[in-house]
């Protein structure tokens, strides 16, 4: 990337650098910069679409494809003109506006959240069921036919009982209920609406992701109370405890008390991976050819071990900083705001672990690193095509044909993603050999090491082996894999620089020397957030 200039020196002159481009870009016209709240003019445009019942009027109904075309058209523009200077937020322009791409598809042309989608929330205490021919028709258009709700297994049935219409969320105290689109009052079709937008593992809905615990059995009671079904017959120590891991917890102390010590935990793990990279050319760059200071002199001629090291930085960084990300929501939502203010989505139930247990990788290999181990954030918005694609193909899901389709189009669209991500970044990169690579060769890798196990199974090796030996096999397998198909995208990650990124404001190592040239304690000097004046309205805005 410097072979004409001098090389960097410390990370800061490759920030130096980046801001020097990213000032010039801007200066010549080729790309504006993103702002708020112009950034946000396609989700806004979807939102107060659906804030407008459409349910009883065809014509307002078929216009969710024109909302969806404009938030389509919106986020292609912002991701082929827009730049941010910030590395964390220049990759965010990409990956977030292919996202709202994809989650907008999701809920206005291969669903309609209005007639499919069900939530958990609380009745107004005087209130009484509906009819049982309301609930029928409810329950026939909030998606429940789909096949799609609680494929795990659980008790909670698409069948809505009818929510308060005067109180607000935060205001009931009666029992938990389905809630399909709400007819009225305005604040409660607000919540709903915001709460579909952003909830996209589904806990407290009707479209649950498979991966994640039950809700606790007085839940589960309640809602079947209200929905006329018979009540729950799970274990309660079964609800809390996912098949892939995750855990949900049962009060407000435990949960906070989790995710308080995750957040404290990461923080210190961040400090400690940032000094590291501080010391590595290559997460400045994408140098591979730099030493990293970090590692004793001698192991510089095992290219092995120095591949090893950066790939277990990246993937740490990546894990601890998600995880840290995560472990701020229910911080906010229950530990600060609670039930009082925003109802059911103040419990402590509602939010289990992003991340299950590492035993589906030593069971299940590379397919359980994807579909158990690993945050399961975007696997509805990457079901619902494939889903759609099988029932007009009349492909059955569990088939091997319906497996391999999921499968595929689940990749395909992860590596678009982080392709845009990719490519909206500052740094010199390569999104379609790059990330979108990194994400098609996991079809290859999933579907060879379940073909070999199957091999293997019909021979009666399986059989003969001892799990801890299985197990084994398995985690040479998938870290043997990622050695020589992660650098396609770590690469990647560093050369568009997003590892310069300053996730803390203050470093303790790097304030006691042990960072690279120019590290000190204080970490935020350049300009986290500031405002730009355009030639503009549309451009003008808080930029990052």
């Amino acid at each position: 990337m410097f072979a004409k200039e001098a090389l960097p020196v410390s990370h800061y002159d490759v920030t130096a650098r980046l801001n020097g481009q990213y000032d010039s870009l801007l200066a010549s016209g080729q790309y504006y910069p993103f702002t708020y709240p112009f950034g946000t003019l396609g989700a806004t445009v979807v939102i107060i679409y659906l804030l407008l019942d459409h349910r009883s009027r065809p014509w307002l109904r078929k216009a969710r494809y024109a909302a969806w075309s404009f938030i389509t058209v919106f986020a292609l523009w912002s991701i082929k003109s827009f730049r941010a200077r910030n590395p964390a937020a220049a990759f965010g322009v990409g990956l977030i506006s292919a996202w709202s791409i994809l989650w907008c598809s999701m809920m206005l042309v291969i669903k309609d959240v209005q007639l499919d989608f069900s939530r958990v929330e609380r009745k107004e205490s005087r209130l009484d069921l509906v009819s049982a021919s309301t609930s029928s028709q409810t329950a026939e258009s909030n998606g429940h036919a789909s096949g799609n709700a609680h494929q795990d297994g659980s008790t909670l049935h698409a069948r809505s009982s009818k929510v308060g219409t005067t109180q607000a969320p935060a205001q009931r105290t009666g029992t938990l209920a389905w809630q399909a689109y709400p007819a009225g009052p305005f604040v409660e079709r607000l919540d709903w609406v915001a709460d579909i937008f952003s909830n996209f593992r589904g806990m407290g809905w009707n479209w649950r992701i498979s991966g994640l615990p039950s809700p606790p059995l007085w839940v589960q009671a309640q809602i079947s109370g209200n929905s006329g079904t018979p009540p729950p017959e799970e274990d309660e120590k079964k609800t809390q405890i996912s098949r892939t891991g995750v855990r949900r917890y049962h009060d407000n102390s435990s949960l906070l008390k989790a995710n308080l010590w995750l957040v404290c935990r990461d923080v210190i793990i961040l400090d400690v991976l940032k000094t590291l990279i501080s010391h590595d050319a290559y997460f400045w760059d994408g140098n591979v050819s730099a030493w990293p200071n970090y590692l004793p002199a001698y192991l510089h001629a095992f290219p092995v071990i120095v591949r090893s090291a950066r790939l277990f930085i990246s993937l740490s960084a990546v894990y601890i900083a998600l995880q840290a990300i995560f472990a701020l929501g229910p911080l906010f939502f229950v530990g600060m705001i609670g039930p009082r203010y925003i109802g059911a989505r103040g419990e402590a139930w509602m939010y289990p672990d992003s991340f299950g247990s590492f035993d589906n990788v030593l069971d299940k290999g590379l397919a359980g690193w994807w579909g158990g181990w690993w945050h399961q954030s975007f696997r509805y918005a990457f079901e619902a095509p494939a889903t759609k694609l099988m029932e007009l193909a009349q492909v059955k899901p569990k088939s091997p044909t319906g497996k391999f389709i999921s499968l595929t189009i689940a990749f395909v669209l992860s590596g678009a993603l982080h392709a845009c991500g990719s490519y909206t970044q500052m740094g010199h990169t390569y999104p379609l050999s790059g990330p979108f690579l990194f994400f098609i060769s996991q079809i290859g890798g999933i579907s060879a090491q379940l073909a070999i196990n199957s091999l293997l199974q019909q021979i009666g090796v399986v059989q003969r082996c001892p799990r801890w030996l299985q197990r084994t096999a398995n985690f040479i397998y998938v870290h043997v894999w990622f050695y020589y198909t992660a650098p396609l995208l770590c690469d990647d990650f560093a050369r568009g620089g997003i590892w310069l990124f300053e996730p803390l404001p203050f470093s303790p190592l790097r304030g006691l020397g042990l960072g690279g040239p120019g590290d000190g304690f204080w970490c935020w000097w350049g300009g986290i957030l500031w405002w730009h004046k355009g030639d503009r309205w549309w451009n003008t805005g808080l930029a990052l």
